[in-house]
């Protein structure tokens, strides 16, 4: 039990049910069928205050990538967030879900023009540019449209994050941002080039980040570069300073707060007297969604236990792609007993949620809640296999919402026709 209000203090077991925010889970895997996402509204709430409190003056943008379920991303809208977009769709997605454009900033390596002007035209914050190319292209629409591209420079400062290298975005050989020595001249051409007004740096440096030491070391080097830039008469007001706070996974790991990321910044932010902009996703919903999915068939083969269950990559694809772990309990509460391999129903071998999981007796028709699952879990969720995608649920004090219904084959299909 106790392990369970670590990772979500919603979460629990009650007359031996798991429920999460009072609310059976077992009754709500019935009545929506699985695989089922379902989110802690309440958890969302606190872990955006949390950061508010942290950081009372700064713009706290939620990355978008985390989950685009527009019901979460107006959730937070509601509660003062901005947006973190990553692409065209998901600046569409933050306005339409009541994100005000003053409040979005704009990041990737690969932005289209067509994105760019639709950027332009609604009116954002910054983009956040991370190459000299995209500073002249970005140049030429602004121009055209008659707009001023408000940017910042995206500095890659070859800070090792200690995470998973798929999700390392601050080496010096990763595809992101430009590099230090280079970004004095980024800003040079940025102040020559018509309608384009260089207002801030940005920096991420990667995804699941569980040690603040790589996060210190990336902002103290781009705060030093503001500073260069602000004497030679540079009129910045931004720093972005990312997100990539990790969250609890494994049992035995120890997510940091933003209280606490926040003392490592006021250390190294003496002075700043800026904007500060954090783009947190994982940390605000990562842990307040579960994925619920049943047992189809149970069976022993090369002296392992196997579940095979309804969810597949398809569904959470984190365990297959990173290797991920995620937290596995029972709806029902029971001691656990054996080493099971929990795989799923799709055609590949790699198609596996737990590996070497000691989990209770399973037998057919049990249902399974994989924990961590509120973020890149749906939002990298696919049809292989022609597999619809799954439901989501939204929970609030006791109160259930379906906020995406479960697709047919019908949805699938009907963009070919």
């Amino acid at each position: 039990m106790e392990l369970l209000k670590e990772y979500n203090p919603y979460l629990s077991y009650e007359n031996g049910e798991l429920t999460l925010e009072g609310v059976p889970l077992k009754e709500l895997a019935r009545e929506f069928g699985t695989p089922l996402f379902v989110y802690s509204a309440s958890f969302i709430k606190d872990r955006l205050r949390a950061y508010r409190e942290a950081f009372p003056d700064a713009l706290i943008c939620y990355a978008v990538k985390a989950n685009f379920n527009p019901h979460l991303v107006s959730l937070l809208a509601r509660e003062g967030a901005g947006a973190d977009v990553v692409s065209g769709g998901e600046l569409y997605l933050a306005l339409r879900s009541g994100v005000p454009p003053e409040r979005i900033v704009y990041a990737g390596v690969g932005k289209t023009e067509r994105e760019m002007l639709q950027a332009l035209r609604a009116g954002i914050l910054a983009f956040n540019v991370e190459s000299f190319q995209e500073l002249e292209v970005l140049s030429k629409l602004a121009s055209k449209e008659g707009k001023v591209a408000r940017v910042c420079v995206r500095v890659n400062p070859d800070v090792d994050p200690k995470t998973h290298p798929y999700v390392a975005t601050g080496l010096k050989e990763s595809k992101f941002g430009i590099d230090a020595s280079e970004a004095k001249e980024a800003f040079r051409l940025a102040r020559e080039l018509p309608n384009v007004e260089p207002i801030g740096l940005h920096v991420h440096i990667g995804s699941q980040l569980l040690e603040l030491s790589p996060y210190r070391e990336a902002v103290l080097k781009v705060y030093e570069l503001y500073r260069e830039l602000k004497r030679e008469g540079y009129n910045l007001e931004l720093l972005d300073v990312g997100g990539g706070l990790g969250i609890k996974y494994r049992p035995e790991d120890r997510e940091p707060t933003p209280h606490e990321l926040a003392a490592v910044l006021n250390e190294v932010l003496t002075g700043f007297d800026g904007k500060l902009v954090l783009e947190p996703g994982r940390s605000l919903v990562g842990n307040a969604g579960l994925l619920i999915t049943q047992v189809q068939f149970t069976k022993e083969k090369g002296g392992k236990r196997f579940a095979v269950v309804d969810a597949g990559m398809n569904d959470l694809i984190r365990p297959a792609f990173y290797g991920s772990y995620h937290h596995a309990v029972t709806l029902e509460e029971r001691p656990e007993r054996y080493e099971w391999e929990v795989v799923g129903p799709i055609c590949e071998t790699g198609d596996f949620l737990a590996k070497n999981r000691r989990l209770p007796e399973l037998k057919r028709g049990d249902y399974l809640a994989f924990l961590s699952a509120g973020a890149y879990a749906f939002a990298m969720s696919s049809h292989y296999n022609f597999r619809p995608r799954a439901a989501e649920l939204l929970v609030e004090k006791g109160e259930v919402r379906l906020i995406r219904r479960r697709e047919d084959y019908e949805y699938v299909i009907s963009p070919c026709f």
